[in-house]
């Protein structure tokens, strides 16, 4: 805490959370003093003194510990009573990954955020912007017969953005979509057809959206982002392959936003310039 407390103040609130603590808790004083290894009278005294004396290190210390909050914030150092890991446990979480967007999770951090704005950095052409063509080409190697899973979810991604009051920022590599159009690379083997029919998708989608919808592309040689969605104020989350690693503190969170932002800033192509650069692209099919 940056507000400075003089000593009989910070006494005076010592003793305050720790009578809520122990009140919490629903633990007496005589069990409190079983369980830090004092007398019943040194927890009385705690809670009753008025002077400006705090109890010593190891005694606060065992406090928090029986009562299962921190020391910092028994001594008004923090007005967070959880523990430094109880902390980093609620603002850091690590989910499985599923390699479609079949998972309830990522649905469930969409439904969330309802109403503010998700930016999405994907780690290849946004699923939910996909033709059902496209969806059977990727994902049929791997999911067999659940491929149709993939459809659905994708289908009903892009039906729930429609209806959401969510605005929607995507960007991607430029290099993504060339690499895309060109056939080369990871879409070695794409039939022309399905990458034509791909773009017409993207140029009416795009269209159809905006401005709730923005697609942009930026110049990897120039900036680089690791796949990352960002939920509002509320979580960002980086995708990590087999794994999410979903961040709730306002600090981290506003870093990705400003890392997104700048992303958007930077962009090669706009939003606006998305159906003449997709025009562009059709004639290297």
């Amino acid at each position: 805490m940056s507000e400075f407390i003089d000593k009989r103040q910070r006494a005076a609130r010592f003793r305050q959370r720790l009578a809520i603590a122990l009140q919490d808790q629903g633990m007496s004083q005589s069990a409190l003093a079983r369980r830090i290894g004092v007398d019943r009278s040194t927890v009385s005294q705690l809670l009753k003194d008025d002077g400006a004396r705090l109890p010593n290190a190891q005694v606060v210390g065992e406090c928090a510990a029986a009562l299962g909050v921190s020391a910092d914030w028994l001594l008004s150092l923090t007005d967070r009573p959880e523990s430094t890991a109880d902390i980093l446990a609620n603002a850091l979480s690590l989910t499985a990954a599923p390699r479609a967007l079949v998972d309830e999770q990522i649905f469930s951090w969409h439904q969330e955020a309802a109403g503010y704005k998700i930016r999405h950095v994907p780690a290849g052409l946004p699923d939910m912007l996909k033709t059902d063509d496209m969806l059977e080409w990727e994902y049929t190697p791997h999911l067999g017969r659940t491929t149709e899973q993939a459809i659905n979810a994708s289908r009903d991604r892009l039906n729930w953005m429609r209806s959401s009051q969510s605005d929607y920022e995507i960007a991607l590599p430029r290099h993504e979509v060339d690499a895309f159009a060109r056939g080369v690379g990871y879409y070695q083997g794409l039939d022309g057809d399905i990458r034509r029919r791909q773009l017409d998708m993207f140029t009416d989608l795009t269209a159809q959206l905006y401005p709730r919808l923005r697609l942009y592309l930026f110049d990897a040689h120039r900036l680089y982002s690791s796949p990352i969605t960002i939920f509002g104020p509320l979580l960002a989350v980086l995708y990590l392959g087999r794994n999410y690693l979903a961040f709730r503190d306002t600090e981290r969170v506003t870093a990705f936003t400003e890392h997104f932002d700048n992303l958007v800033r930077q962009s090669d192509i706009t939003a606006r310039q998305i159906p003449d650069h997709i025009a562009d692209l059709k004639s290297l099919i």
